[in-house]
């Protein structure tokens, strides 16, 4: 395939970068899948990562490691803060400082080495839990930054980072993945998922994705610990 054609995809394991990956490749990208083991939680969300990357032909699936838990700072990377069970206002403290900053730097480095001009994101700013790095405005900056900064941007091979989700609702992202053939039970959305993958459904990540599969329409394929009420 064309090099240009080449794409790198942020695979997270869970529903929106799952869905992701099935747009990138639809649109006619060869997808180079790049997932996190961050210091997360669980390991969960990285299995689920490689399933959805087998299942949906990626043309490879690479795991940066990197350990954001020295830092902490987070519900996601320090055990001692607990991860929220009821609706909160502001920025929730599952937010992992600058997380998106640095993992779309190391997927700039790995897409200008594939002679890459396109990275995808599932950051959303519909039906998102109110992380910064996640809004419209900052992504464009983060285009401007990222053409400004590399080679392949000064020698005018400018790069574009595709947010295909921003403007969607949960529900609208299940139909539009329904159709391209995603199989959202090999995803895992949860934040404190246990071993087997299965969601505690109390969270704000399982809050939004059951409603999301309510209004959607769609059989919730969502394996739980507990039937959520």
């Amino acid at each position: 395939m064309d090099k240009t054609r080449r794409a790198v995809i942020l695979l997270s394991g869970g529903l929106d970068s799952a869905t992701v990956l099935a747009i990138a490749r639809s649109s006619g990208f060869a997808c180079h899948a790049l997932s996190f083991d961050y210091g997360q939680r669980h390991s969960a969300e990285l299995d689920a990562a490689a399933r959805v990357a087998a299942r949906q032909g990626a043309v490879e699936h690479r795991v940066f490691k990197l350990d954001l838990a020295m830092f902490g700072g987070s519900a996601l990377t320090d055990s001692r803060i607990a991860v929220p069970e009821q609706a909160s206002t502001g920025i929730p403290v599952t937010y992992v400082p600058a997380r998106n900053t640095i993992m779309l730097s190391i997927a700039l480095a790995w897409a200008e080495v594939l002679e890459s001009r396109d990275i995808f994101i599932g950051v959303n700013a519909v039906d998102y839990s109110g992380y910064p790095d996640c809004r419209p405005e900052y992504i464009a900056s983060f285009e401007t930054m990222a053409n400004l900064a590399t080679k392949a941007g000064v020698e005018g091979k400018q790069l574009h980072v595709h947010t295909p989700l921003m403007q969607l609702g949960k529900a609208q992202i299940i139909r539009l993945g329904t159709e391209l053939g995603v199989d959202y039970n090999a995803t895992v959305s949860c934040y404190q998922a246990d071993a087997a993958g299965r969601a505690c459904g109390v969270c704000d990540s399982c809050r939004l994705r059951r409603q999301g599969f309510i209004e959607a329409g769609v059989a919730d394929a969502t394996r739980y610990v507990a039937s959520p009420e």
